[in-house]
């Protein structure tokens, strides 16, 4: 039976649909910028999330928002919209800004071999259905207006944090207090400081303004997964005040929790720091196709459990290029048979159905390769099998063409004879071919870009 960790119980349970399909919520990205390969590495966990789901033979309904408006740049509800910060800075319509990193969004997704949701719902398409929530807090008390807008007062929910521990939260440690009466209050409806100076604002019954983030995802799930769903993810950042304020919201509207499961997965960090666009010390997917493979990436995230930090580095990422093209070199070139290993099958389920346990379902993955005993055939649809839950493109062999290879050849050789400039427009001839070159003291190594 499947099991997952449950951050609302703090445990692991066994995992049964509340109805005849499973009903998945995964908080999506806000798009005022590239997704950073932190953000990506819980996106990679949900997409194992989801495969597992399907390889045990469940029907799943896979909703993800995409956050185009209403995100502050603090999560204390002060400061600018970071969609309207951006596109100020980049002196573009807010639309169009949204529309640009939502699309880099979907290709870093399909690159990684995330499997696209079945819905995706943008805030700004929902803004009416938030309004309407908002009035029905309101009139169940739950709400206060101050100068900046309409707040949801969490002293009036009993059970308030209860996922994260917040219920005695001091005053003020949590964030500044500006005209809230608790710390643990939030915006539902931020006004706008002067009408029509932001790109992105609405009228509403309490003032012309927009949404508040943890309103948007309470409306968005409720819309298109009724409450309770199943299962809801997002990364452990959220923990803390995303989600027990979207908790709160629906408990007060709706009397319930939204979710039956609360899922997250643990940062990736770099020298022991959070990676994260306000400390500087993210890299993207882009970054990671200059020197490597988006599904290198997707090897190192699985290679640890979804719920253990990852530290990320050159060297692990290099590690794990190396890992998959072993992997892959494995795999037997004849075709696959029409069966599969039910030992190795009953292995891998096992693993894969302890709380996604990626590590021991790859060391299951490369036993199987290395067992002699297995026929190719067998072998063979038995690693595709696995793969539709692993998602590394495992039967694809890595073939480089024999002109990419001859011009790599040619550059090296103009490089140690001191002629950068030739070397230089080889290396962009390959570029345009899609593949790139890395160089290191021991040599040089051929990237599909």
């Amino acid at each position: 039976m499947l099991t997952l960790y449950n951050s609302k119980t703090r445990k692991k349970e066994a995992f049964e649909p509340l109805k005849d399909e499973v009903r998945l919520y995964t908080c999506g990205p806000t798009v005022y910028d590239y997704a950073h390969i932190g953000n990506l590495k819980t996106y990679i966990f949900e997409d194992v999330l989801k495969r597992a789901l399907l390889y045990n033979n469940y029907q799943v309904n896979h909703v993800m928002n995409i956050t185009d408006v209403g995100h502050l740049v603090s999560d204390d509800d002060s400061g600018e919209d970071k969609v309207e910060k951006r596109a100020r800075e980049k002196n573009m319509d807010a639309w169009e800004l949204t529309r640009f990193y939502t699309e880099k969004f979907k290709e870093d997704v399909s690159d990684l071999n995330i499997l696209p949701p079945d819905t995706y719902v943008k805030a700004t398409e929902t803004i009416e259905e938030q309004i309407e929530l908002i009035k029905i807090l309101e009139e169940k008390g739950f709400t206060y207006k101050i100068s900046d807008g309409l707040y949801f007062d969490s002293s009036k929910l009993e059970n308030y944090g209860e996922m994260a521990n917040l219920q005695d939260i001091e005053a003020g440690k949590r964030v500044e207090i500006k005209g809230k009466k608790n710390p643990t209050d939030f915006a539902l409806w931020k006004f706008s400081e002067e009408e029509g100076v932001r790109q992105m604002e609405w009228d509403s019954p309490w003032g012309v303004g927009f949404p508040g983030w943890h309103t948007e995802c309470v409306v968005m799930a409720e819309k298109y997964l009724g409450i309770p769903f199943d299962i809801h993810c997002g990364g452990i950042d959220h923990i803390e005040i995303h989600h027990p304020n979207e908790i709160a919201q629906a408990e007060a509207a709706y009397g319930k929790n939204p979710a039956r499961f609360w899922m997250h997965g643990e940062f990736l960090v770099v020298k022991d720091s959070k990676m994260s666009k306000s400390k500087g010390n993210f890299h993207t997917l882009a970054d990671v196709k200059e020197i490597s493979t988006a599904l290198a990436y997707r090897y190192l995230c699985i290679n640890a459990h979804y719920r253990s930090k990852l530290n990320f580095s050159v060297e692990a990422l290099d590690g794990a290029e190396n890992s998959l093209k072993k992997m892959r070199a494995r795999v037997p070139e004849s075709p696959p048979g029409e069966k599969i290993s039910k030992k190795y099958e009953q292995e891998f389920l096992e693993a894969m159905n302890d709380d996604l346990n990626t590590p021991r379902a790859l060391e299951v993955a490369w036993k199987l390769l290395k067992d002699e005993s297995i026929p190719d055939d067998l072998k063979k649809a038995t690693i595709i099998d696995f793969d539709n839950l692993l998602g590394l493109d495992l039967a694809k062999k890595d073939t480089i063409p024999e002109e990419i290879v001859k011009l790599a050849k040619e550059r090296e050789k103009m490089r140690k004879d001191g002629q950068y400039d030739e070397a230089d427009k080889l290396r962009k001839k390959m570029e345009e071919k899609g593949y790139g070159v890395k160089d290191s003291p021991s040599g040089y190594k051929i990237i599909k870009k």
